[in-house]
């Protein structure tokens, strides 16, 4: 008996660790920022988790340097290179939790589905 009394101490001892990762994992991910800024320092954009755009700022000379176009395509780009480096963020605090052998990718990515969580080779469901 005491050896089911240990490895029961042993597993729960383990969940516990976890489940505090777990916490410090999720409390990282809505702290994660990143920002990115136009090479000529025009253009200043940070989003959040989910590209939430937190901020966009411009250089007091945006106006008469950028055309509304130019202005328009810097926003965008730095939209994009700050949602490329949260995403990298999320995916380096994310992938030790992630199943073994799953690519990150599967479970998370754009094409990322119910199925994904699934085992690839599911028994069919007798009949009753």
């Amino acid at each position: 008996m005491d050896e089911f009394r240990v490895a029961f101490e042993e597993l729960a001892e383990e969940y516990t660790r976890q489940a505090e990762q777990l916490r410090e994992m999720y409390a990282k991910l809505g702290e994660l920022t990143a920002t990115a800024q136009s090479d000529d320092h025009m253009v200043t954009v940070t989003v959040g988790l989910n590209g939430q755009i937190r901020s966009i700022e411009f250089d007091p000379r945006v106006y008469r340097k950028l055309s509304p176009s130019e202005l328009s395509q810097s926003i965008i780009e730095q939209i994009g290179l700050a949602v490329g480096e949260v995403s990298e963020r999320t995916r380096e605090l994310m992938e030790p939790f992630a199943p073994e052998g799953l690519p990150f990718d599967e479970l998370f990515g754009e094409q990322a589905s119910f199925e994904s969580f699934l085992p690839a080779n599911l028994p069919s469901e007798e009949r009753r």
